[in-house]
């Protein structure tokens, strides 16, 4: 049956009641209250997590220095950078494209891809999971550091080795899967 929106009540609404139990989340980058982790030698903090967004989406802030960034692998839920500063070398299927400050670069569930900066500057981007859980994985593993700005330790290999064994070990959990390089 096709109803004609104009014989549809007034205050009738295909959206549904405002949930109460939920309030506004306003986050400042800087906030050391924040979660500050070292992971695969870059700076990555937690800004939305998915306990604020009913498990919908994440949003971290990652700080990419010269050579960082993480190996191949692909996942399935859908992810998004948008470089804030610097550059970022994306492979996606294994073609490579630069993105520059002010780029967005959508990465499609289940795809094979990598990133790392290939320049000699920072780069810092917004990654933003959807659905919600990224930042869980990366807080299963990842070193705490006092500040966003903090740079990651230079781990020394055992330790380096046991971070990436603990990471390789969870991907399944998180529905990550990591390929050869």
């Amino acid at each position: 049956m096709n109803e004609n929106p104009s014989s549809m009540p007034q205050n009738a609404s295909t959206v549904p009641p405002d949930d109460g139990g939920r309030d506004l989340l306003l986050v400042r980058p800087d906030d050391e209250n924040l979660r500050h982790l070292a992971v695969v030698g870059d700076t990555y903090t937690i800004l939305v997590r998915g306990e604020d967004t009913a498990g919908r989406y994440a949003l971290i802030d990652m700080h990419v220095p010269p050579g960082g960034g993480p190996p191949p692998h692909r996942h399935d839920f859908e992810e998004m950078f948008h470089v804030l500063e610097g550059e970022i070398e994306v492979t996606f299927r294994d073609i490579s494209s630069v993105a520059r400050a002010g780029d967005t670069v959508n990465v499609p569930s289940n795809a094979p891809h990598a990133f790392r900066n290939a320049s000699e500057l920072p780069a810092r981007m917004l990654c933003m999971v959807s659905p919600s859980g990224l930042e869980r994985y990366f807080g299963e593993f990842g070193q705490p550091l006092p500040s966003r700005t903090a740079p990651a330790p230079k781990p020394d290999g055992v330790d380096q080795a046991r971070r990436m064994q603990k990471a390789l070990a969870l991907a399944p959990k998180y529905r990550i899967e990591n390929l050869p390089a």
